[in-house]
């Protein structure tokens, strides 16, 4: 069985601390907290939990923070977590099992990153991380925001998910950073040009943020999954300054850097739908549902594109052109994952009506 250490940098984090190591305290072997400068009471709850607490100066750098971290780490494994992360009982269960079974050649182990669910309980926004690594492989952090830890060799992909939930966070910090490194004439790198226009874009500077998308993007030197988030987020800066040729234009761009992804095929659908295109529509909301992107595909996603959202469209598109019956299916397939939504309800409710009538005019 091999051990880990647990690595977290925080501050002022004494809502949501005790919660996230609570998740986890039976399963690490050892805690690590490097605290950034934290004015209540984080300190104090940590100390409930590990004496192994350390000051680290906030240098607006996350990446030195974590790497800090990770140097305090003396067990085979490195589990990192951000406070507000939890485990779910499900998913502490499956660390465990993976902790006794774990093949020590592994280098990195993936997991789910849960960050968003609808009223449902369904995830509306998920990545993948590399979230346990091998200590003695010494990999490192990069980039001062939106670090990212750099990892190669054997890695597994697991069905374990590490879920987000937030109680509040600095929203202008990210931003913050950005403009003091442009202030002081960083260059900055395409990952570095990507993150700046989502922030931009995050406060609703629209058109700085088409700006540095179309720097990032001209570039030609971006993650796949980056080129394809900037297309989709140009796509909605456009809608927000009123250019409907660009959205158009920036959605259809995505297809230049991989097969057609759920979100745009959803993107293409809607465009035809209010063109009143219906055949057209049918074809890319289809597309939208049948796509399977690989497991270990490590950008951020949206299920909703893949699962009830096409169909509940294409429940409306064979409505419009008198195919009840198919229109009825589709919005069955949109209630299996929200089986309470009054939308999807009053659908049914209006279908299953016309199909009775249909069937007592042919008896």
């Amino acid at each position: 069985m091999i051990t880990i250490s647990l690595c977290m940098i925080v501050k002022d984090e004494e809502e949501t601390i005790g919660r996230c190591l609570d998740s986890v305290k039976h399963i690490v072997d050892e805690i690590n907290i490097i605290d950034t400068g934290s004015k209540d009471q984080t300190k104090a709850v940590v100390s409930k939990y590990t004496d192994r607490v350390y000051d680290f100066e906030w240098i607006e750098d996350f990446a030195k923070a974590r790497n800090f971290a990770f140097s305090k780490a003396t067990k085979d494994f490195i589990l990192w977590l951000d406070a507000d992360d939890v485990f779910l009982e499900r998913d502490q269960d499956q660390l465990l099992k993976l902790k006794h079974e774990l093949d020590p050649s592994v280098d990195s182990v993936t997991m789910e990153y849960h960050l968003a669910f609808d009223e449902f309980g369904n995830v509306t926004l998920k990545s993948v991380r590399n979230r346990l690594v091998k200590r003695s492989n010494q990999f490192r952090w990069v980039g001062a925001v939106h670090e990212y830890l750099e990892v190669g060799g054997n890695i597994r992909t697991s069905d374990i998910a590490v879920t987000h939930q937030s109680i509040r966070h600095d929203t202008d910090r990210n931003l913050r950073i950005y403009e003091k490194q442009m202030a002081e004439g960083r260059e900055f790198t395409p990952r570095d040009l990507f993150y700046f226009a989502n922030e931009l874009r995050d406060h609703q500077q629209y058109d700085r943020a088409i700006v540095y998308y179309e720097k990032f993007l001209s570039t030609g030197k971006g993650w796949v999954e980056d080129n394809l988030s900037a297309c989709g987020k140009l796509a909605d800066c456009y809608y927000a300054v009123g250019d409907a040729e660009k959205q158009l234009e920036s959605t259809l761009k995505s297809f230049q850097y991989d097969q057609p992804r759920p979100e745009f095929c959803c993107r293409l659908g809607y465009y035809f739908l209010s063109k009143h295109l219906y055949q057209a529509a049918i074809f890319w909301y289809n597309l939208a549902a049948t796509i399977e992107l690989p497991k270990e595909n490590m950008g951020f996603k949206n299920p909703s594109y893949s699962t009830w959202l096409p169909h509940l469209q294409l429940c409306v598109c064979y409505d419009r052109i008198g195919e009840q019956e198919l229109a009825y299916k589709h919005n069955e397939e949109a209630r299996r994952y929200r089986p309470t939504d009054d939308k999807i309800l009053q659908n049914k409710k209006y279908l299953e009506s016309l199909l009775t009538q249909e069937v007592e005019s042919h008896g």
